[in-house]
Order: structure tokens, then sequence, then C-alpha cells
């Protein structure tokens, strides 16, 4: 799938690239980590009006393609999707995703259905529009949500554990805390400590804030935008919480910060030739990240050399027909990533 600089194509034993043809282009797309479901992946539509769609798609290997399992209606374009991070499948089949509320939804085929819309907004039905949120991997119970009104939000979910009962999923706000000076733009829980009381957020003002459920009255700036450009997304690096990655508005540079060594980018990824979209760490290695952006590239770079400059990727993929908004790493599956472009999922082999 991913062409090295000096390899040549390998003999395919079994496809190299999946490709879906969704009816509608493609923007939030994330995998499911379930150890019954791991060639699925929920997708959701950029329409630029009210009606969008989220569909979950699943690999059928008796033709070796992706197909549909369940298309739901979705109010505004998903700002992200996300499946429960429950490996060993004890907690509901649920898939939650942010838009003009946070949503969490449980998967069925045919039918996918809504088991809760959480608003944040007691006074009305007006909610700001969320920007992102993010799952906790060590507390499932709990979902990040940010917010352009410069708030985070810790949701508790409530999914009602019952043997032998299916009961309703809820959710109650654990913690609300104005989180920047202006929009949140991305929100991603560490796994510092071995817990699951701290996150990180990025915001419009170029900081990246750093919370403690635990000590919520104060937070730590561990890095600033030298010309306050706007950060957008954020990710921690999956094994090793010291490092996490994040990219400003119209960048074509991915930033790697050391929480240990604040303020200074420990390296920078920048071989795009148009903006980033996308970041996205390894599940199984703490020195592999794969970046995409407008330029039609996934690239994945090998970062063991820092804080000694990082030259250039270690993998290329190149034939995007598009330009890749959003790349995911499967979680469960670290031989595969998937990208979208236009109307299409791509699910290559690394």
């Amino acid at each position: 799938m991913m062409a090295g600089h000096a390899s040549g194509v390998p003999p395919t034993t079994q496809k190299e690239i999946y490709k879906y043809e969704a009816p509608w282009p493609l923007y939030s797309m994330n995998w499911s980590v379930r150890p019954d479901k791991l060639f699925r992946l929920a997708i959701g539509s950029y329409v630029e009006e009210y009606n969008n769609k989220v569909q979950i798609v699943a690999l059928n290997e008796d033709i070796s393609e992706f197909g549909p399992k369940s298309t739901i209606d979705h109010p505004y374009p998903t700002t992200k999707i996300m499946w429960i991070p429950d490996r060993k499948g004890v907690f509901p089949d649920l898939l939650a995703t942010s838009g003009d509320y946070l949503r969490v939804w449980r998967a069925g085929e045919p039918e996918t259905r809504l088991e809760c819309i959480l608003n944040n907004n007691k006074n009305s039905d007006f909610c700001a529009p969320l920007t992102s949120f993010d799952w906790n991997e060590v507390d499932p119970n709990l979902l990040g949500t940010s917010s352009i009104d410069t708030t985070c939000t810790i949701w508790c979910l409530e999914t009602n554990q019952v043997v032998g009962r299916v009961n309703s999923v809820s959710g109650h706000v654990k913690t609300q805390l104005i989180a920047h000076d202006k929009e949140v733009y991305d929100i991603a829980f560490s796994r510092a400590g071995g817990g699951r009381d701290m996150f990180a957020s990025v915001g419009a003002e170029g900081s990246v804030r750093m919370f403690d459920l635990r000590h919520l009255e104060h937070s730590t700036i561990i890095y600033e935008d030298p010309q306050h450009t706007p950060l957008l997304r954020l990710a921690w690096n999956k094994q090793d919480p010291n490092y996490l990655a994040m990219v400003a508005m119209n960048a074509c540079e991915v930033i790697i910060l050391d929480v240990r060594v604040p303020c200074t980018p420990v390296a920078r990824l920048n071989n795009h030739r148009a903006c980033v979209n996308g970041i996205a760490w390894a599940p199984h290695s703490s020195c592999h990240i794969c970046t995409a952006g407008d330029d039609h590239q996934a690239l994945i770079w090998d970062i063991q050399q820092m804080p000694r400059a990082i030259e250039d990727p270690i993998l290329a993929y190149t034939a995007a027909g598009g330009e890749i908004n959003q790349i995911q790493w499967g979680a469960t599956q670290p031989d595969w990533i998937a990208i979208c472009y236009n109307k299409y999922l791509e699910v290559l082999r690394v």
C-alpha cells in the first residue's frame, strides 16, 4: 500500500487497498475496536445543509469488499465519530457523534438507534456547536467534548450494565469548565500515570492546555503558538503519554511536543505540500505517526531520532484521488490505516 523510498511492490496475498464509495462526500470516520467487529468503520457525510448521514460499513470477506450495514440520519455534518473504546466487548455496542450535540447510538443491523442526546445547556434547546470530543479509553463511561463557546464538558455515561436487561443509555455532566479564552477546537484524554484524569485541549488563541479532573481549579499551558495561530487538532501518542502531536490552521507541518519540556517543539514534520488535516499515532508503536493532508498524501514517520531533525517520512501513500481530510489508524488493526477523501473511504495495508 504505502511506498517506501526504495521498496518494490510486495506480492499480494490479500488486498492491499479496500475502497468504498459512499453516496456523499465524507468527513468523519472511525474504526470499531470490538474484538468481534474488527473490519468495521463508521463514516459521516459532509453536506452543507441540515440533513446529513452516518453510515456503518464493514468488510464482506466473501467478496473482499466493504459494504453498508446501517445508515442513520444526522442533523448537520458530524465533527467527529468515535466507537466506544471497549476492546473486550463488555459494554453495549455504542457509537458517539458530535455536531450540534453529543449523541450516543447503539449499533445494530440493519437498524442503529439513538440512545441519548447530551445537551449541557439545561436552560434551552440551544447548544453551542461541538468541535470535537474524545472517549476515555481507561474509563469508557467518560467522554469529553470541546465547543466554540470556550468550554470543555466531561460527561459521565450510564450504560446500566445489568445482566439480562437491555437498559437505555443516559448521561450527565460530570464537570464543565471554561478551557480557553476563545473557541476550543479539540480535546483528547491522556493515559499519563495510567489513569483516566488527564486531558488536553487546543483552541483558537493558539495554546495547548492540560487539565486534571482531580484538580480543575488550574490548568497548565504546555505550548503557545508564537503567532497565536489557531490550533485545530491534537493527538496523544498511544504508547508514550509524554508525547503529543498537533496541527495549526492552514499549516503544512505537524508539531510534536514532549510535555516534560513544555513550550518547545521536540520535532516538526514538514514534508506536506499543502495543509495537514489529520494525525494518527500508531496503536502499537511509540515512534510511528501518520499524517495526511490536502496534498493527497498520507505519510508515516519514524520519530525515534528525536530531538534530531526528522527529514523524511519512512512510507508515503500518494495515490489518493483527492484532498485527504481524515486519517485513522486501526486501534486493534495496526496493519491498516483508513483515509477519507471526496466520497471515498480507503483502507490501506501498511
